[in-house]
This record gives structure tokens, C-alpha cells and sequence, in this order.
């Protein structure tokens, strides 16, 4: 049995720390915008803490570079990874900082081989729907003509934004804000698209299996009838039909009181 490499030991063993960091990220992205009034200590650590983040992402990327067979394969099939470390350092904004966890987050997800599609999904729509509302609520709290005021607000205009349902009650105004709606927007029409396909190949693939089920079992009573006809020509080749068959001579019976013939 082939040993895993080194860099997919890496990638398996740092799975599980990096997901908690996310985590914190998560956390550390989140206080800022609900308690807008914290105090200036807390905004400086959860910023602090979003900045450890994006470093550990960035070192991991570099681990599993320097751990590659051939480098230049592992940057061209893990540009979107590069991207997203190299993103926040061309201009610190929160919101990239944001943008670049979540590929990174996203990209080794899907590397973990016990992370199942509906899984990743699930998870992938509520980390939508929770960053998509908290992002929007930093771009129009403070908007002129903003209707998205509260918390609540922006996770109802998340939520009708993803479905593409669009009730219109709530929606941004600002350059940046409608970004962020067509970007959610794409990403809900993906996801619906994910589950859509996942439905439709669990059904695909149970027909076929009882399909091929079927055709065995029709194969075996086919097999068994050829057998059948075999033994009754070998049967009728040897010595005429046994007895029982329809076309067998009936047995002879003495009559009582009548005396058999010589």
C-alpha cells in the first residue's frame, strides 16, 4: 500500500486547527458589527485576531507549497488559494480579509475526504447567509439612504437574496453593498444548482441499481429455463418422457377378478 505524502499528512493534520481558527474568525469578524459600541480595545483585538487568522491560512499555504512534488503544478492548481492569501495584503479591508477566509476555508473543506457534499452544502449556505448578513450590515448601517439597519434586517435580506426570491422590502444602496447582493446571489443560484445535482444523481443512481438488479434476476430465470429444456432433452434423448409427463404411456393396473394375460 502506497504511504500518503507528506504534504497530504500536512493537509490531514492541519484540517481540524485551521477550521477552529475559522472559527474564531467567524467570532472575531462578527462582535464588531453587532456591538458597534464596544469599546475600542475589543475592535483592536477582534482585528488582531482576523489578522492571526489570515496568517495561519498564509502559512499553510506556504507549508504545502515548500511539501510539493513540483511546485509550479501546486501554484498553478491552487491559484485560487494564492489569490486569497495574496488579497488582503493589496488592500486591507476587513471585507477582503473576509472574502479570502472564506476560500481558504472552502478550498480545504472540500479536501477533507470525510466531509460529505450535503455537509459541505449546509455548511456553506449558513456561512453565506451569516457573513453575507453581517457584511451588508457594515456597507448600509451607515448609508444615507440605508434600509438595512439591524441584524435582522440583513438576515432577512440575506436569506430572500439567496433563494432569489427578492421581496424588494430590503436592499442595498451603496456601490458595495450591491456587490455584495449580486455575489450572493450567484452563490445562492450555485448552491441551489449543487443540491439540484446531488438530488437528481441519488435518483439516477438508484434506478440503475435497481435496473441492474432486475437483469440479474432476469438473467438467472433465463438461465434456469435453458436448463430446464437441457434436462428434458437429455431426458427425452435417453429414454422417452419420465414418468409424470403429460406424454408418458400411462402405467399398467391389474383389474381385480381379471386374470392378466400371458
Amino acid at each position: 500500500m502506497k504511504e500518503p505524502s507528506r504534504q497530504l499528512l500536512w493537509e490531514r493534520r492541519s484540517q481540524t486547527p485551521l477550521l477552529v481558527l475559522a472559527v474564531c474568525f467567524a467570532v472575531a469578524y462578527a462582535v464588531p458589527i453587532v456591538l458597534p459600541d464596544a469599546s475600542a480595545q475589543v475592535h483592536r483585538a477582534c482585528t488582531h485576531a482576523e489578522w492571526v487568522v489570515w496568517g495561519a491560512f498564509a502559512l499553510d499555504y506556504l507549508v504545502r507549497l515548500g511539501l510539493a512534488h513540483d511546485r509550479r503544478h501546486f501554484v498553478r492548481t491552487h491559484w485560487l488559494d494564492l489569490c486569497a492569501v495574496v488579497l488582503p495584503l493589496v488592500q486591507p479591508l476587513r471585507l477582503l480579509r473576509l472574502v479570502s477566509t472564506l476560500l481558504l476555508v472552502g478550498r480545504r473543506a472540500r479536501m477533507a475526504p470525510q466531509i460529505r457534499l450535503t455537509t459541505y452544502v449546509a455548511g456553506a449556505v449558513v456561512g453565506l447567509m451569516m457573513f453575507g448578513s453581517l457584511a451588508v450590515l457594515s456597507v448600509e448601517r451607515d448609508a444615507p439612504d440605508g434600509n438595512i439597519r439591524n441584524l435582522g434586517d440583513a438576515v432577512w435580506w440575506s436569506f430572500t437574496t439567496m433563494t432569489t426570491v427578492g421581496y424588494g422590502d430590503h436592499s442595498p444602496t451603496t456601490g458595495l453593498g450591491r456587490v455584495l447582493a449580486v455575489g450572493l446571489m450567484l452563490s445562492g443560484i450555485a448552491l441551489l444548482g449543487v443540491v439540484t445535482a446531488n438530488i437528481a444523481a441519488w435518483f439516477i443512481a438508484r434506478f440503475e441499481r435497481d435496473d441492474r438488479a432486475e437483469r440479474l434476476q432476469l438473467a438467472a430465470i433465463q438461465e434456469l429455463h435453458a436448463e430446464v429444456r437441457a434436462l428434458r432433452a437429455e431426458v427425452a434423448r435417453l429414454g422417452g418422457p419420465p414418468a409424470g409427463h403429460p406424454g408418458a404411456p400411462a402405467p399398467r393396473e391389474a383389474v381385480a377378478g381379471t386374470p392378466d394375460r400371458p
